[in-house]
């Protein structure tokens, strides 16, 4: 159990960064894929959805046949995987039993924090008096126009609630993405995060994001689950991060939570977790009931979307990425690419010809085994795409400078 002292914990193994790739290729449904959507998604504890195609692709890579009306079914008729703002102000698709946790713990965090921007918007902007009391009847009012069960685009409901017509000032002047917004978004995204909304349906194509609002009840129906406390939730985040992602520092849950050191102590020492030493001198942690060794599987190739969950599953990335090539498929932020695997490393990235079909760029020199495999991806992505094209917002600079046959 993680000590809340200053004391450096004793780890009781070490877990190489070999050990470390294994348990990545096996967990993540790479190195052997997932039978299902559900078994994807409860894994992968929470797949990004910032940039629509992410879920969609990120499943593909992962789940044996994989149709996209199967992901679709999941998404807007089974309902079982949902998309909700949380950890780092990002949209994640999350199985739907595990939205309690959510709720209770990232998400009311984001909720919080959206809530106060909110409120220095509406007063820097001047467009009420009382920030506080605009938010109240603003936000009754989006809730009573959606009590009638009817979705609506952000467009929409703006059109019907007035005072949704205001804009704010968002970023730096003089910046790239300085300008006025409209605070319609802004409240829609805060009541989101909240939990009192959700997004339904894609209103456009599956590659876009262009959702429809509902209340969460109408959309989640009867029965809907009371949050749990922010430590209960915090744990069930943590608990399921390292099943999946272990060992992992104390540095790679506060990015990927978004939270605090102290939340993070709290969530390892309530899920017992077990200190490890990593390679570098690091201390890493594992569940208790994970600590035999983790064999090697087979080499195997995958290609993973922008953002993807297993990419974004830490903040330190030296034992699946050569630190030389991070500039090429990562922003300053720490946003990825698309990125191109060959045995657990990142080894490129792969993008899309005009013609949607598929090609791998490399960065490092590979095996003439990893090329053939990685053909193979691209050929069956190429395949599955059926002519779509994939548009990204965070195209890493290895995408941009890419030179296609």
């Amino acid at each position: 159990m993680p000590s809340r002292k200053s004391t450096t914990p004793v780890p009781v193994r070490h877990v190489d960064d070999a050990e470390r790739r294994a348990r990545l290729g096996r967990r993540h449904g790479l190195a052997r894929p997932f039978d299902s959507v559900g078994e994807a998604a409860s894994a992968m504890v929470a797949l990004h959805a910032t940039e629509a195609p992410t879920v969609h692709l990120g499943l593909w890579a992962r789940v044996a046949g994989l149709t996209l009306d199967t992901v679709e079914s999941a998404l807007y008729d089974d309902r079982t995987l949902v998309k909700q703002l949380a950890m780092r102000r990002t949209l994640f698709a999350f199985p739907r039993d595990l939205l309690p946790a959510v709720w209770g713990s990232a998400a009311a965090r984001v909720a919080t924090q959206q809530r106060g921007q909110l409120l220095r918007d509406v007063a820097r902007a001047g467009l009420a008096d009382d920030p506080e009391a605009w938010l109240a009847e603003v936000t009754g009012a989006v809730l009573d126009l959606l009590a009638d069960g009817r979705p609506r685009t952000a467009v929409r409901i703006r059109e019907e609630v007035p005072a949704l017509a205001g804009r704010v000032s968002r970023g730096t002047p003089g910046k790239k993405w300085a300008g006025e917004v409209p605070i319609g978004p802004n409240l829609l995204t805060t009541l989101g995060a909240a939990g009192d909304l959700v997004r339904g349906v894609n209103a456009g194509h599956w590659r876009l994001n262009k959702p429809v609002w509902l209340r969460t009840a109408d959309w989640l129906g009867a029965g809907l689950p009371t949050p749990t406390t922010s430590e209960e939730g915090y744990a069930r985040l943590v608990g399921g991060w390292l099943a999946t992602f272990g060992p992992g520092t104390e540095d790679d849950l506060v990015w990927w939570l978004g939270g605090t050191r102290s939340v993070v102590r709290r969530a390892l020492a309530d899920v017992s977790a077990v200190p490890v030493g990593l390679d570098g001198g690091t201390i890493g942690w594992l569940l208790p009931d994970d600590l035999d060794p983790v064999s090697r599987p087979e080499p195997w190739a995958a290609l993973l979307p922008t953002l993807d969950s297993t990419v974004m599953g830490w903040k330190h990335r030296d034992f699946y990425l050569d630190p030389d090539q991070r500039p090429y498929l990562f922003d300053t932020n720490g946003n990825a690419g698309n990125t191109a695997w060959w045995d657990g490393r990142i080894v490129g990235c792969w993008v899309q010809a005009d013609n949607a079909v598929v090609h791998t760029v490399l960065g490092n020199e590979v095996p003439g085994e990893a090329r053939e495999a990685l053909m193979g991806e691209a050929a069956r992505l190429t395949s599955w795409l059926d002519g779509v094209r994939i548009t990204n917002v965070y195209a890493s600079p290895q995408m941009k400078e890419a030179r296609l046959p």
